[in-house]
């Protein structure tokens, strides 16, 4: 299950990597639009504003898979492998999954008021789908909980195989 998890967290992460250039081509025809020929466009401005929510939302649990998420140095750097699959395993049980829990539990029905009502833009021109933005909160929340549980799992097999010899 744990490489299930964190295969579909690699695709995300790397998918979304990729829409950080689609942005930047996006800001870049922001700015020329507006400086070379004085045009003002929301709709792509709403773009951008919903590329960093998925790029932000959808890439929390592949950097947590990657263990590129910022840690105590003092609690884990320098020390031993058994040390640092206890820090993990204590940080994703009663830090990480806890947290997560919260976000989908109080985040889900935010997300499913917007769809109810199909909530779009307040702006005229923006985009119609702020009922999809608002479903990444409980989606990344989700994601982190299913890679929490992913990284106990490699956690615990750390160690239950021992020192290392």
């Amino acid at each position: 299950m744990s490489i299930l998890i964190d295969r579909l967290n690699h695709l995300l992460g790397r998918a979304v990597a990729w829409l950080t250039l689609a942005m930047a081509m996006a800001v870049a025809a922001i700015v020329l639009l507006r400086y070379a020929f004085a045009q003002n466009t929301i709709l792509i401005q709403e773009a951008v504003i919903y590329g960093h929510g998925l790029v932000l939302m959808l890439g929390m649990a592949y950097t947590l898979k990657e263990n590129g998420h910022v840690r105590v140095d003092i609690l884990y750097s320098g020390r031993s492998p058994r040390w640092r699959a206890l820090v993990d395993l204590f940080g994703h049980l009663f830090l990480l999954l806890p947290v997560a829990a919260l976000v989908l539990a109080t985040s889900l029905p935010y997300a499913l008021s917007a769809w109810r009502i199909l909530e779009g833009s307040s702006e005229v021109g923006g985009l119609p789908g702020v009922f999809l933005l608002k479903t990444l909160i409980p989606s990344m929340a989700a994601l982190l909980l299913l890679q929490g549980l992913s990284e106990i799992g490699k956690a615990w097999r750390r160690l239950a195989e021992g020192p290392a010899k």
